[in-house]
Formats: structure tokens, C-alpha cells, sequence
């Protein structure tokens, strides 16, 4: 687009630049270049080209001195288009585009704000200058994606900032704030205030000035002595199986060790070569799974309730991390205890966990106490009366929670919504009696709620679309994700982690020791092995859902768990579980004591042995996969990828695998079903493998 464009009918040309997603514009001697491709500003394809075409046309022109790239929307430019890469690179490709800016005539500046992440950041550090609005965010998040920065990140962000930060920044994937990038040196300024007339200020300071040396043809001259063996053990034992992490260190360690031409083609290559990979396809299913459970197709258009005040009912563990989710969305809290001391210690812990972060640096004295003054304690349900949502979260008692929400429901609005937060009852139960069934749902928190990121929203028999919808704002308000689930035992998390604590404790009875096993669970990507986390949240815990589902004449297979709380082994907080904590060590110590009564156990209970070729995780796993398949069978899950979401976001399934079904996808269903029947002639698997055998003859969930 050259100035002899003017010639161009003015109606037409306007129209051109609405559906162009580069545009350019001049102001004195600067050009301006704009990305509109909303909602995150991709690079796509029409973006990248649309870059270089901006490139040469103002290097065309003599009447412009510097370029100013900014972006239309929200947000700088968030990163690449995922979506094209499942398919071949197309040109012009993002590292030819950053080098075109980085070696333009005219010297670029990039205007950063909303969060420049991983090509958008790298793209930046192809301009001269980087000036950033106060609130801007950046990073490269590639590893989440399996992928290493491919355009010059890790060869470029060393030489701007030293290859200890660019390290941290790149194998973390996690961001940093415009004021930390400020003092790393990845921007050159931030702006307080008004973001374009700052920005066009700098650019009007920056005419006349020399442009900084580019960084691609930077040399490291001094770098500090780095470990390389250290950082690697520590991302290792980070990364607990991501390969992703490692490679973006391997590339790190090129940028510094060989020369600038080198690195970028190493980085280059192991981008190629990862985003292949199958953690990457695996880490893409996450990551648009995760986008379409946000927005449910089916409550698309459906109108929401607005909600300001929260009602939280029981300052227990689970309810005062639920209060703290809440007061950090924004939301105003009213805490129900029936006694005043048991609610005084609720909002004692509520105000620890703040003073906690704030000691970590994540939070300042003054947004304690401004979380602390959003959070109003009471001892009666009249308390409630002007609450927009109540949210229920007492003992696992189906008749105490239909009286909580029988007096709840007399005070509050007739529209209030009610929802329990149940983890294993059934809802419709749950709410008999209550008034206007319309506005009754189940919001199930994984605990720590303040830490863990699944909400399984469980609709009951009455729930209207706007109490679903309202209920999937209020997720999204949390920063967390919704997974729909119907009623069953346990839903859709619970019901599974019940079938992994079974096919542990058969493993045990089969001959393998708890130490063994966590280590295979840990081997396999899990934070912790199944017996380790029982004794982290207390075997009391699963003992009393046991209990309740013995009441409902269920059967229960546990000999070995019941023994260990009947003898008050309840895990860390009774200094012995599984395993021994002398001393009120948290570390794990493998009894002898339980040892024994495994073998006690073994010679009374029947028991299978594990058959040669199968191993410890796959027994765990496997039989995990066909209750999955039972549980899509059911309806109970609306699709494959929310059992992934489910197990990945509540309950520590590595990320990096896709999820339990999309792992066992990639593996093959045939041979998952055939280790399956092995597990089942062995005695260590129940239930058919029908469903399964299905999904593998149509070849797919």
C-alpha cells in the first residue's frame, strides 16, 4: 500500500482495511503498524504477511523515521495460531519475519499491552525498543504447549537479559509483569496512564536517537559461570516427564555456547522436531479442550445471573478455600458457621492463607487486608438473606445438607442460587423440598478449592439454562475450569479415583509394597503416588465415604485401608498411615507395621498376582480407562476430553499425556483393551471391557 493509493476510491479503500488484519497508518514521521486478528492477535498467516509487507512499504518511505508496531483488542499479540500446527508450515514463516523487522531500516518499536507471549514476545524482540503498558504481561509459554519459542527466543532473549533469567523465563513458561520485565530488561520502558500518548511520546524521543545494536548479531561476551548439570536435574524433577523443558534449556545452553547463527537453527530444528512430537499433539488437546469447556455449545445466548455476594456455607477446609477463590475473583463473601468458634477459626485460616502468599511476595499487606474485608462471618442462615449464590460445602451427610439448604432456601431470594458442592451424593436428593428447583445445581471444588483448578458443575433435574450458565461464569470468574457431569457416585473425578485407590490396594495384596507403586504412579507422571496423597488428605476421609456407601448397600472392597483407620493410622496428621512420619516428619517412611498387616491380609483375601509384561502403572491406569469408557457409556461425561480435563485439572493426571483417554487413545485401544482382559483372568480388574471394545473397532472414544 503506497502512497499512490490515494487514487484508490475512498469507500473501497476503507472497507479493504476493515478485513485487513495488518494495517498501516502514519503520524508525522511514524508509522504506525496495527494487528487486528482478534481475539488474542494470532500470527497467523495473513498476520505474518501482513508484517512484512508493513516492513517493506515503510522502508519505501523516505518520509518515515521509526515504526511503531501496536495491536487492536485487548492484547498485544498472545502467540502463534495453534491451529496451524497440525498442518505443514506455510511462508513466510515467523522467524523470516522477526529478522525482516529486526533488520528494517526504519527501526521498530514495539507497544506492548495486554501480554505479548511466545511469538509475540519474540517478534518484540525483534523490534529496537520495547515500551510496555503497566498492567502488560510477558512470556514464553511454549512448554506448555511441548514446544520450545522456534523464532529466535531462545538465541535472543539471552543476549537482552543474560541467560539465567532467559532461562527461567523460557523452560518455566510462566509470565512476568511489565514492572519485572522493566527490571530484567526485556522492555526498555512502561507506561503508567495513557497508553498511546506515552507511547507515541517515546517514539517522538526516540527519532534522533541511534538505534540499540540488534540482537541477533549481539555476541555474548561475558556470561557467569552456569551449572548446566544442576539446572538440568532441578527442570527434570520439575518437568516430571515433560521433555519440553529440557529441550528449551538445551536451547538455552546453544545460545550461549556456540554462535548466534548456530542457536537459531538448533532452535529452529528442535522447535520442528518437538511440535511433532506426541507430548505436543497431547498438550494441544489441553489446550482447546480446555477452551470449549469454558463456553458449553448449549448454553450459547443463554442469559446469566449477575452475582456480587457469595454465600459460603461451613468454615471448614473446603469452604474457607472456597471463600478464598472467590474474594480473589472479586466477589463479596458471607461465611455460615453454626458456632462462633468454629467460625472464628475458619476465617482465622481464610486470613493465613493470604498472609502466607503475601510472605511468598504474591500478594501485599494491604491486599490482605482488602481480601479480608470482603469476607463477612454469621451464625444464621438470616445472614444470607441477600446473597446472589449460595454455595454449600459441610460433611458428607445427605440429611444435614437437605436441612442447610431447607433453611437456607427460607431466607434467602426466591432467585438465589443453590448449589452444593457434594463430592459424592446425589444432588436431587440433596435439594428435595427445596422451593423453585429451577435455581438448584451441584458445584463440585477439588480440594485444596483455592489451589486446584476443576469445578464439576453437576446440573439436577430442575436446573434451568440460566442457573447453568450462571454457574459456568462463576467458574470462569474463578479461573478455573468447568466440567459438566451428571449424578452418579462420586461424579466423574471421584468415581474414578476411587477405582485407582482399589487397583493400588489389589497391587498391594498381589505381592508389590506402597513404596513401589507410588514410585511407578510417580514414574508415570503423577506429583504423588496413591498412597503418599491418602496420607496427605487423611484416610478418615475416604473411610467415611466408605461408610456411607455401605449404607446404601454398596459393596466396598478396602480390607487393608479399613484395618489402618481402626487402628487410628490416619495418615500425616496422626503420624502414622501408610507409611510412619516420626518425629511429625512429612516425609514417608515404609512400615513394617503395615507390612504386616498386608500379609495378613494376603492370606485372607483371595488375590491375584500381577501377570509378567504388565506394569505397576498400567494396572493402576488401565482399569481407570475402561471405567472411563463405562462413565461416557452412561452419559455421565458429555465427551472424552472432559474425563481428560477432569483428571488433569483435579486430580494431578500429568498434562503433558493428554488425559486418560487421550493417552490411552495414542496408545492403541486394541492393546489397551487386550492388558485389560489379562488384568481381569488375573483377579486384579473388574468389569467388562465392552465399551471399550467398541470405541476400539470404530477406532476412536
Amino acid at each position: 500500500m503506497s502512497k499512490a493509493s490515494g487514487s484508490v476510491d475512498q469507500s473501497k479503500f476503507i472497507i479493504w482495511l476493515k478485513i485487513m488484519t495488518v494495517r498501516i497508518e502514519r503520524n508525522g514521521k511514524i508509522g504506525i503498524v496495527t494487528v487486528g486478528n482478534p481475539p488474542v492477535n494470532a500470527l497467523s498467516r495473513s498476520v505474518r504477511q501482513g508484517l512484512l509487507d508493513a516492513a517493506e512499504e515503510f522502508d519505501r518511505d523516505p518520509d518515515i523515521s521509526i515504526v511503531l508496531l501496536t495491536c487492536a483488542g485487548r492484547t498485544f499479540i498472545a502467540g502463534a495460531d495453534i491451529s496451524e500446527f497440525d498442518r505443514p508450515p506455510v511462508e513466510p514463516h515467523l522467524p523470516d519475519v522477526v529478522r525482516r523487522i529486526e533488520t528494517a531500516e526504519k527501526p521498530w518499536i514495539a507497544a506492548i499491552h495486554g501480554a505479548a507471549l511466545g511469538g509475540g514476545l519474540e517478534l518484540a524482540l525483534g523490534c529496537a525498543w520495547r515500551l510496555a503498558a503497566a498492567s502488560a504481561s510477558l512470556g514464553f509459554p511454549e512448554v506448555n504447549l511441548g514446544l520450545v519459542p522456534g523464532a529466535g527466543g531462545c538465541a535472543r532473549a539471552p543476549r537482552l537479559i543474560g541467560a539465567e533469567q532467559a532461562l527461567e523465563l523460557v523452560t518455566s513458561g510462566r509470565p512476568v509483569s511489565a514492572l519485572k520485565a522493566r527490571e530484567l530488561g526485556l522492555v526498555d520502558a512502561v507506561v503508567e496512564g495513557d497508553f498511546r500518548k506515552g507511547l507515541l511520546s517515546f517514539a517522538r524521543a526516540k527519532l534522533d536517537e541511534k538505534r540499540p545494536i540488534i540482537l541477533s548479531e549481539t555476541s555474548i561476551e561475558y556470561v557467569a559461570p552456569i551449572d548446566w548439570n544442576a539446572k538440568e536435574n532441578s527442570i527434570k524433577k520439575k518437568a516430571r516427564g515433560a521433555i519440553a523443558p529440557l529441550r528449551a534449556l538445551e536451547c538455552i545452553k546453544a545460545a550461549v555456547t556456540v554462535p548466534v547463527n548456530d542457536a537459531l537453527d538448533i532452535e529452529r530444528e528442535t522447535f520442528l522436531e518437538l511440535r511433532e512430537s506426541a507430548q505436543s499433539r497431547a498438550l494441544r488437546h489441553v489446550f482447546f479442550a480446555e477452551r470449549n469447556a469454558l463456553k458449553p455449545d448449549d448454553l450459547k445466548g443463554a442469559i446469566q445471573k449477575p452475582v456480587k455476594t457469595v454465600g459460603v456455607v461451613g468454615a471448614g477446609t473446603m469452604g474457607t478455600g472456597i471463600a478464598c477463590c472467590l474474594r480473589d475473583a472479586g466477589f463479596q463473601v458471607v461465611l455460615l458457621e453454626r458456632d462462633r468458634e468454629t467460625l472464628d477459626a475458619g476465617l482465622k485460616h481464610i486470613q493465613s492463607i493470604y498472609e502466607a502468599a503475601a510472605k511468598r511476595g504474591r500478594m501485599t499487606e494491604a491486599a490482605v487486608l482488602a481480601r479480608m474485608a470482603g469476607v463477612r462471618g454469621v451464625l444464621s442462615a438470616d445472614g444470607m438473606a441477600d446473597t446472589d449464590l449460595v454455595i454449600e460445602a459441610v460433611f458428607e451427610d445427605l440429611d444435614l445438607k437437605r436441612s442447610i439448604f431447607k433453611e437456607i432456601s427460607d431466607h434467602c431470594h426466591e432467585d438465589t442460587i443453590l448449589a452444593t458442592n457434594t463430592s459424592y451424593l446425589d444432588s436431587d436428593l440433596i435439594f428435595e423440598g427445596v422451593t423453585n428447583q429451577d435455581r438448584t445445581l451441584g458445584l463440585h471444588f477439588c480440594s485444596p478449592a483455592n489451589v486446584m483448578k476443576l469445578v464439576e458443575v453437576v446440573p439436577t433435574r430442575g436446573t434451568s439454562r440460566k442457573t447453568a450458565a450462571t454457574g459456568y461464569a462463576l467458574v470462569r470468574a474463578l479461573r478455573k475450569i468447568p466440567v459438566r457431569s451428571g449424578i452418579c457416585d462420586g461424579f466423574i473425578g471421584n468415581r474414578l479415583l476411587k477405582i485407582l485407590r482399589l487397583q493400588a490396594e489389589k497391587l498391594l495384596l498381589a505381592g508389590a509394597k506402597a513404596s513401589e507403586i507410588d514410585s511407578a504412579m510417580k514414574a508415570y507422571g503423577l506429583a504423588m503416588g496413591p498412597f503418599e496423597a491418602q496420607d496427605l488428605a487423611g484416610l478418615d476421609v475416604a473411610a467415611m465415604q466408605r461408610a456411607a456407601a455401605r449404607e446404601r448397600r454398596e459393596t466396598v472392597f478396602a480390607p487393608i485401608s479399613d484395618r489402618l483407620v481402626e487402628e487410628g493410622r490416619l495418615g500425616q496428621k496422626s503420624r502414622a498411615g501408610w507409611y510412619d512420619y516420626p518425629d511429625g516428619s512429612r516425609l514417608p517412611n515404609p512400615s513394617n507395621h503395615v507390612q504386616q498387616i498386608v500379609a495378613e491380609e494376603q492370606a485372607r483375601c483371595a488375590t491375584g498376582t500381577l501377570p509378567a509384561g504388565l506394569a505397576l502403572a498400567e494396572a493402576v491406569i488401565l482399569p481407570m480407562v475402561n471405567e472411563a469408557a463405562q462413565i461416557l457409556e452412561e452419559g455421565v461425561a458429555s465427551s472424552a476430553s472432559d474425563i481428560d480435563l477432569v483428571m488433569i485439572h483435579g486430580y494431578g493426571h500429568p498434562r503433558w499425556r493428554g488425559g486418560l483417554l487421550f493417552d490411552a487413545e495414542q496408545n492403541g485401544l486394541d492393546d489397551t483393551v487386550r492388558k485389560l482382559e489379562i488384568l481381569n483372568a488375573a483377579g486384579l480388574a473388574d468389569g467388562p471391557c465392552e465399551r471399550l471394545k467398541a470405541a476400539a473397532k470404530m477406532g476412536h472414544f
